[in-house]
């Protein structure tokens, strides 16, 4: 868990006994090493928070996607500062302009979704901040687990449906369709072969189990990602 800063179904709750952690909180406590605190794949991991965010906001109803366009459609918070703090920079982004693609957005919020997600994460206790010194000069923040409850449940969950076979609920579906388009698979199961894993996680994103804006969001954002990939290879 890195240099980065910082509706229920079966998700046990973790702040106090009363809010679920989000989807981006999750994908980065899947990339944060727990011991280290140092993150892993953390571009893959920052696109796939910023896509966690947006699809959380779309599952309450504040944003939608239609065609390759975003839009909020309900500015009312949700009473999640994560989701809340990220919905207000989202409607400045958008004020004034009538249509701008799903893959903007994402493109410019991947870099700091992941920053907002564990800063959340530390908000909770689930994660502490710890100063480091690269070659004992350059600053950086390092972020341990300090309470492996939320990590525990959050794989129990995953291998029940991608190894288990188990029907997931609406929340852990878009988890494993965000995880498999940011091909985040040997985060979820380091020791697992990777193609099995894959073979399932695609069978979940496709199944039927969300609006198809919802979908639309996670396949803009592979979209996005892949474009990012091809531009970086290339130079």
């Amino acid at each position: 868990m890195g240099v980065y800063p910082a509706d229920r179904n079966d998700h046990e709750t973790y702040r106090g006994t009363e809010d679920p952690i989000t989807l981006a909180e999750e994908i980065m406590l899947l990339s944060l090493n727990d011991e280290s605190g140092v993150p892993e794949q953390r571009q893959a991991a920052g696109w796939a928070a910023a896509g966690g965010i947006l699809l959380e906001l779309v599952l309450a109803g504040r944003a939608s996607v239609e065609g390759k366009y975003l839009k909020l459609t309900d500015r009312t918070p949700t009473g999640e500062r994560l989701l809340d703090d990220r919905m207000a920079l989202l409607d400045a982004w958008l004020r004034g302009r009538e249509k701008r693609r799903v893959t903007e957005w994402l493109t410019k919020d991947q870099g700091k979704a992941g920053n907002a997600a564990v800063e959340s994460l530390c908000a909770r206790g689930v994660v502490v901040e710890r100063q480091h010194r690269a070659l004992g000069l350059f600053p950086t923040r390092r972020y341990p687990e300090a309470d492996g409850a939320p990590e525990t449940e959050l794989r129990r969950r995953l291998q029940a449906v991608v190894l288990g076979g188990v029907a997931p609920d609406e929340r852990t579906a878009g988890l494993i369709a965000l995880i498999h388009a940011a091909k985040l698979h040997r985060l979820a199961f380091p020791d697992v072969p990777r193609k099995p894993v894959a073979d399932r996680m695609a069978g979940v994103a496709s199944g039927q189990w969300a609006a198809e804006s919802v979908r639309a969001a996670i396949a803009d954002m592979q979209a996005a990602m892949a474009a990012v990939v091809v531009v970086t290879a290339a130079s």
